[in-house]
């Protein structure tokens, strides 16, 4: 769609609209709010966390904060973090330690706080391997063609390869694989991508969500100086990862980029889903809850 000039019409199209120079705040809201149509079926996200990047901190609280805010809470069926099951020398055995804590404390306290997810548990997959593996293979073992599971890889692909090969194979027709980055693709200890695609789950790739998802820090100054907590709690787990001492590539940027592909299946997944969401994006849909419950 094209914009003439100041007439906010497409252009060729419809009657010429007599107006303004510019658009109303209303309508500017519009157009960024996300649509909330998520394709049939549960949502399953396994994040990291506990890697050098520190960028799950915020990914996790946002992912958590849109799935309530959209209504999909209960279409949850698997949180697992800190899925690097084999620590590397650029993290040391006490900062992992730490981001287990971190890791933990996000998904907790912003279940908490946001509501709607006291059914679940939000397991830390290298601490508690065997009970997050036997969690992710019992939801693939619950799929069905009206009922897929679409897992987001926010992290390495080990933890959904051990529920993969745990699960039953005719189940994995109806398993789908969200990812946007071959940083985590590549990145296992003990599965490739491509053993993970040989199970026979289907690939869902979406462009890189850094590109619009990690952002200046100053971008998310409108959650930092809200007067609600549970916003103010969300800047928080992005400040912390800003901070971070092992890694320094963070500095001065915000990052939930592996929550863009909880937003793209929020907005329809492979049915339009949002492939390049943005802060404003998230924003919205979290202040739009945020204002009706009060």
């Amino acid at each position: 769609m094209r914009w003439s000039g100041i007439i906010f019409a497409p252009v060729g199209k419809g009657k010429t609209v007599q107006g303004t120079s510019f658009l109303s705040v209303s309508v500017l809201k519009e157009l960024s709010a996300p649509t909330i149509k998520p394709p049939l079926g549960r949502i399953a996200i396994v994040a990291d966390g506990n890697s050098p990047d520190p960028d799950d901190l915020g990914g996790t609280a946002v992912s958590i904060a849109m799935l309530r805010a959209s209504g999909l809470e209960n279409r949850l069926a698997h949180y697992s973090h800190s899925c690097d099951l084999e620590r590397v020398e650029r993290i040391s055995e006490a900062a992992e330690k730490e981001r287990h804590a971190l890791m933990q404390s996000s998904c907790d306290v912003t279940a908490r706080r946001w509501g709607g997810f006291d059914e679940l548990t939000f397991y830390d997959a290298k601490w508690q391997q065997d009970e997050t593996v036997k969690d992710l293979r019992n939801a693939i073992n619950a799929s069905t063609a009206k009922d897929p599971l679409w897992i987001v890889e926010a992290g390495e692909p080990d933890i959904i390869g051990l529920a993969l090969d745990a699960s039953s194979k005719d189940k994995h027709q109806y398993v789908k694989v969200i990812t946007h980055h071959p940083a985590n693709d590549d990145a296992g200890d003990f599965y490739t991508w491509q053993q993970i695609l040989d199970f026979g789950v289907e690939e869902v790739r979406i462009p890189d969500q850094n590109i619009n998802l990690k952002v200046d820090i100053a971008e998310w100054d409108w959650a930092k100086n809200h007067p609600e907590p549970r916003i103010q709690w969300i800047w928080l787990q992005g400040k912390i990862a800003e901070v971070d001492d092992v890694v320094r590539f963070q500095k001065g940027k915000w990052d939930c980029s592996d929550a863009g592909m909880v937003l793209y299946w929020i907005t329809g997944a492979t049915n339009g889903g949002l492939k390049q969401g943005t802060v404003e994006s998230v924003k919205t849909l979290l202040l739009d809850f945020v204002n009706s419950t009060k």
